[in-house]
């Protein structure tokens, strides 16, 4: 682009801010990031191991919800781009504990917003073409029957505590468009997967139990329906968002890969069998599968229609998901030491070592 992007990633020690980071900066060297995280147990400073501290990339540990701390990034690094990654994401924690979730993902969005209103429209102190770009999903608009897709005009019907409070982070940043201005910009992605996701998700939690020979749990029957997005072709959707996009839109990012949950472990456990060899037992890895009670309120099926990011911005997933299981089962395999240290705990030492309580980084 013409215009140098300053850019806040929140939640860029997470699965997917990470990713976009990594992208940003073998893409583009000449933006500078500014990288804010809380570290929550699902930020890991490792991810985004190899890239050091200097003209194009700071680290900051804090809060989006700490508007004096928000403020102050603002006027320090004269933020131009907002890329809002940080959020609570996982439906099970959501429905045991939904209060963080309101707090993160509805309290955190506003406080972002209020700032960079205040920043971009009331003091009109951004250089360039300054940009709110909200990274959201496709669970906002509910469960889709056997047939039809989500398009950027479906209504909004949520139906998971995660879902609502992401919903009503979507409602509040097409308030800020239609009421103050703001140029925002929002993306509905399907499930993601790849390098670098918590363990906690289908594909990784299923990868490290197949390794180990432990139960694989599957919700219910094992049929309900997504669409899987490798992650690398999100990143780069939403950089295409950035660089091309209509201020005031919404763009569904889908990976056109409809796959049963039971699938998709199966296919894991073929991949493993394969690799690795039968389990100790001389037993296939399908037989760890074991079918638990279904998660409350469960969406029986997602699926994106994308046509509009295809035909306005130009952008289509380029990796199917035989390849990219195929890509993310190999990149398992050869960071089991990662793996490792998320699943003890011990990713967490990294950082109170390298940082300590210390809020701001790189200064």
């Amino acid at each position: 682009m013409k215009n140098k992007r300053i850019v806040l990633v929140t939640g860029g020690c997470g699965f997917i801010g990470a990713n976009f980071i990594r992208l940003l900066n073998h893409r583009y060297p000449q933006w500078r990031i500014i990288n804010l995280d809380k570290l929550t147990y699902a930020g890991n400073l490792q991810n985004l191991a190899g890239i050091e501290e200097g003209e194009n990339y700071r680290f900051i540990r804090g809060d989006i919800c700490d508007s004096e701390r928000i403020a102050e990034i603002f006027t320090e690094e004269k933020i131009n781009t907002v890329v809002h990654f940080a959020a609570e994401s996982h439906v099970d924690r959501s429905i045991t504990g939904p209060a963080d979730f309101i707090t993160t993902n509805i309290i955190g969005t506003f406080t972002l917003l209020e700032n960079a209103r205040k920043s971009w429209v009331e003091r009109n102190s951004a250089d360039g073409n300054p940009l709110f770009l909200h990274v959201s999903t496709d669970e906002v608009y509910g469960s889709l029957g056997e047939t039809g897709l989500f398009t950027e005009t479906t209504a909004y019907d949520p139906r998971s505590p995660y879902s609502a409070s992401k919903a009503s982070s979507d409602h509040l940043v097409n308030a800020y468009y239609h009421t103050y201005g703001l140029p925002v910009m929002i993306t509905n992605c399907s499930n993601n997967y790849g390098p670098y996701q918590f363990p906690e998700k289908l594909i990784p939690l299923v990868l490290h139990n197949g390794l180990h020979g432990r139960e694989l749990p599957v919700y219910g029957d094992g049929k309900n329906i997504r669409d899987w997005l490798y992650v690398e072709d999100h990143c780069e959707a939403i950089a295409a968002v950035i660089e091309n996009g209509k201020i005031g839109n919404c763009y569904n990012i889908g990976g056109n890969n409809e796959k049963k949950n039971i699938n998709v472990v199966e296919i894991i456990c073929d991949t493993l069998d394969e690799k690795l060899g039968l389990l100790p037992s001389k037993a296939a890895r399908r037989s760890l599968i074991t079918y638990v009670t279904d998660r409350l309120g469960h969406d029986r099926r997602y699926a994106i229609d994308a046509r509009k990011i295809a035909e306005q911005i130009g952008w289509q997933p380029r990796i199917s998901f035989e390849k990219g299981i195929r890509m993310t089962i190999d990149w398992y395999l050869d960071h089991q030491q990662w793996v490792e240290g998320v699943v003890d705990g011990s990713y967490r030492e990294y950082y109170q070592e390298m940082y300590g309580n210390r809020q701001k980084i790189g200064k």
